[in-house]
């Protein structure tokens, strides 16, 4: 299904356009001008179709504007000048008036093939240069395994995913791996990290805008679910969403259609979300924070990543296998890791999970003058026995820190225990970390510094 701009000042010819194409599995807008066809959001289309003889300017006045978007052409003026005028400006193709159905149909279809094999290809060619093949996901321990199977048996469907886990547990690799193995593969993948957009933004962001919408929007914006038509959107830390968002997401889910911002219109989509959160979404129900409608309508299969430090079976792979990438990144000579620094990675807890294992050894890579890389160049170890919150925990428990608890874990109990005695600057400076950075981890956990009696 390609959406098509039709853009014709007859009325009946334009209508006769809209049947033919919309009956052929098209999806199909309608402009009289030029100046109606960029109202439009050009961009919103995988093909426009203009008349070259219009009110106003000519249809070829479109190429430029269109961008990436192809072009194809028609007139009743027939010539060899005239197309060859057209083709030079850039339009994609050339068809003359009277056309024969049948005739428009092979050419629009010829186009469209060809956009979504140049679309396939740049996103294979993103995967390579990314290195986001699912071929990176390193599997040996039980639990990835699962993973593996559960991404293999809900991608060839529609399904919503909704995959948790920690941060940095590779959650977007889990996504990507669920986009290429769909049968959408060749249409975009639009990953939107939720919690990176301001609240004020993210409604525009997300579903777009219409010019003059509020102060500051000077022009038409497509939104990022518009951007993923026919694709897979892929909306990281979708617990932080605020509730007017919440809502128009659901919207989406459950009629597949958006309106933008300012407009009282509303726009069939087709994209497959794939959501990712870190949080406890059931407890953020709970406390009235996100909708329990849109919990059920995003988890209709969950997939759970295991942090590092309960796959430690696939950390030795997982290590050689980013070394190998960073090599060839870098341009590097082959390196390997010595014995103290597979040591070193055994017995660090990875707090940050895969993701301080690929900086780790970036860093690595980067210091390392030698053919082998050692303890020391990863910088780890200090961190393992230094954690001013491993050290609490250490120095009052006679079984040791409580490793197995989550980072998240570690900071709460630390708050908590020590908020009483301890000024937000002296707790912050404790945590080896700023007051802001303190003030808002309070506001991500739910923990309100305590009101003084």
């Amino acid at each position: 299904m390609s959406r098509i701009l039709v853009v014709e000042d007859e009325v009946v010819i334009r209508s006769e356009l809209r049947r033919l194409l919309t009956r052929n599995g098209h999806v199909v807008a309608e402009a009289g001008t030029v100046a109606e066809a960029i109202d439009q959001g050009l961009d919103n289309f995988d093909l426009i179709v203009t008349d070259l003889r219009l009110p106003g300017d000519l249809g070829t006045t479109l190429i430029e504007p269109s961008g990436e978007v192809p072009v194809l052409v028609m007139t009743s003026f027939a010539s060899v000048k005239s197309a060859v005028e057209a083709m030079k400006l850039g339009a994609r193709d050339y068809i003359s008036k009277p056309f024969d159905p049948e005739e428009l149909l092979l050419v629009v279809n010829r186009i469209t093939e060809e956009e979504r094999v140049v679309r396939r290809s740049r996103a294979l060619q993103l995967d390579v240069d990314l290195q986001w093949t699912v071929s990176g996901m390193v599997a040996e321990c039980e639990a990835m395994k699962a993973v593996n199977a559960r991404i293999a048996r809900v991608a060839p469907t529609e399904a919503t995913v909704l995959i948790l886990g920690e941060s940095g547990t590779g959650k977007e690799l889990v996504a990507r791996a669920i986009h290429a193995q769909s049968s959408r593969s060749d249409a975009p993948f639009v990953a939107v990290n939720c919690a990176a957009i301001p609240d004020g933004l993210i409604e525009s962001e997300l579903f777009g805008h219409e010019k003059g919408a509020f102060t500051g929007a000077s022009a038409k914006h497509v939104g990022l679910i518009e951007t993923a038509h026919g694709g897979t959107l892929f909306l990281d830390e979708v617990g932080e969403l605020p509730p007017s968002a919440q809502a128009r997401l659901l919207r989406v889910l459950q009629e597949s259609e958006i309106r933008h911002v300012g407009s009282s219109q509303t726009r069939k989509v087709d994209v497959r979300v794939v959501a990712a959160t870190h949080r406890d979404l059931p407890a953020m129900i709970g406390q009235g924070d996100f909708r329990e409608d849109l919990y059920f309508r995003l988890r209709v299969v969950d997939i759970r990543i295991p942090p590092l430090r309960e796959r430690m079976e696939d950390l030795q792979p997982l290590a050689d296998h980013l070394l190998a990438k960073m090599i060839k990144r870098v341009g590097r000579n082959p390196l390997s890791f010595s014995e103290d620094a597979r040591v070193a990675m055994r017995t660090h807890q990875w707090p940050g999970n895969v993701r301080e294992l690929e900086n780790a050894i970036e860093r690595a890579v980067i210091l390392s003058d030698r053919e082998v890389i050692t303890a020391d160049l990863l910088g780890i170890e200090s961190r393992t026995l230094s954690s001013p919150i491993a050290q609490e925990t250490s120095a009052n428990d006679d079984h040791g820190p409580a490793f197995d608890e989550s980072l998240e874990g570690y900071f709460k109990s630390f708050v908590l225990r020590h908020q009483s005695g301890l000024s937000e600057t002296e707790l912050a400076k404790r945590l080896g970390i700023s007051r802001k950075a303190l003030w808002e981890r309070r506001q991500k956990l739910n923990l309100p510094r305590p009101k003084a009696k």
